[in-house]
């Protein structure tokens, strides 16, 4: 790493937000990062604070702006950690002040409503093909307030090739920050956006009141509609046994500070979808994600109960209980992934 790297940061959410301060903690990157909101900019530079991490003391040389042109000045890598439904849009405002040459990684979770792509592919329609020529995606097992914490985490980055993989891993790699490499974004991206549909799940189960047989059921079998799917778009099998996968999943599905899994238990308990989100101060991706899989799983005819279930729960007004219903009476089958 050279002396004055520059690192623009866009987005400055809870995930955003952490790695930012990852990067600044690091002495040789100079990290920006740009916020939608303007109070999130004037608190972290005023105060060292953001309340999408409450009571976490940010480092003075974490910088933001609301500027996306002065943002992204003289950037040698550049942060896409939007939420994943705002991505195209506030990535077409940046793309002109993009430097050619900069690395671009990806931490948003999510495929975009409508069009049905995932981030690399919204991203890849935005960019110039130089400068995704070395794109990355970064997911796994990652709390944002554990991170900030200094808890030992593991994650994954995916690149277009194994150099840019390599390259992201040397400037995301701390002594708490554990980066492994891999060349299958879409297995990546896949599984980091398709676990919160089934964090959702999660957190309605163990709303309804029922324990660690049901959870371990839902996870294990969630797992297999992740496989099923992320294969027929062209991930590779054993990614979903990784970081991106199986970690990533056990994260979202128990840790009482998955979003997702807040938002699945609150259903649990009989409240309504805009009752929950009208009090949320953060995305929970799961929630416009599970639309997107829901379509994609019905295009490519592979069979997702555990999705159409929570979909069901989201869209159409299907009760919790009804939906657990539904899917322990299904026909008996045999295991299979």
């Amino acid at each position: 790493m050279s002396e004055n790297h520059r690192v623009a940061v866009i987005g400055a959410g809870a995930w955003g937000t952490a790695l930012g301060m990852l990067l600044a903690e690091k002495n040789e990157l100079t990290v920006t990062m740009w916020s939608f909101e303007s109070d999130v900019a004037d608190s972290i530079n005023e105060l060292h604070q953001n309340r999408y991490l409450p009571g976490i003391d940010l480092p003075d040389t974490l910088r933001a702006e609301t500027d996306l042109p002065r943002t992204l000045q003289g950037a040698s890598v550049v942060l896409s950690a939007s939420p994943a439904q705002v991505v195209r849009e506030v990535m077409t405002e940046a793309a002109p002040n993009v430097p050619a040459d900069a690395l671009v990684v990806s931490a948003s979770k999510g495929i975009e409503n409508g069009t049905l792509l995932r981030m690399d592919e919204v991203l890849g329609q935005i960019l110039p093909e130089q400068s995704m020529d070395r794109f990355c995606a970064l997911s796994g097992p990652g709390f944002a307030k554990e991170v900030v914490s200094h808890a030992p985490t593991a994650v994954v980055i995916a690149g277009r090739t194994a150099e840019a993989a390599n390259e992201a891993q040397d400037i995301f790699q701390t002594r708490y920050f554990r980066i492994y490499t891999s060349t299958d974004i879409v297995g990546v991206e896949l599984g980091g956006a398709l676990k919160n549909v089934v964090a959702l799940a999660a957190g309605i189960v163990s709303g309804l009141g029922y324990g660690h047989n049901t959870i371990a059921a839902l996870i294990t079998r969630g797992l297999a509609e992740i496989t099923r799917l992320g294969v027929a778009m062209g991930g590779d099998r054993a990614t979903f046994s990784g970081l991106a996968g199986i970690g990533d999943l056990l994260l979202t599905c128990t840790g009482d500070l998955s979003r997702n899994r807040t938002v699945g238990y609150r259903l649990g308990r009989g409240e309504s979808l805009q009752e929950i989100l009208s009090d949320m101060k953060a995305v929970a991706e799961g929630v416009k994600t599970t639309e997107s899989v829901y379509e994609l799983a019905k295009g490519r005819g592979v069979e997702m109960p555990i999705v159409e279930q929570v979909y069901g729960i989201l869209n159409s007004g299907v009760k919790p209980a009804d939906a657990l219903e539904m899917l322990m009476l299904r026909e008996p089958t045999s295991e299979e992934w």
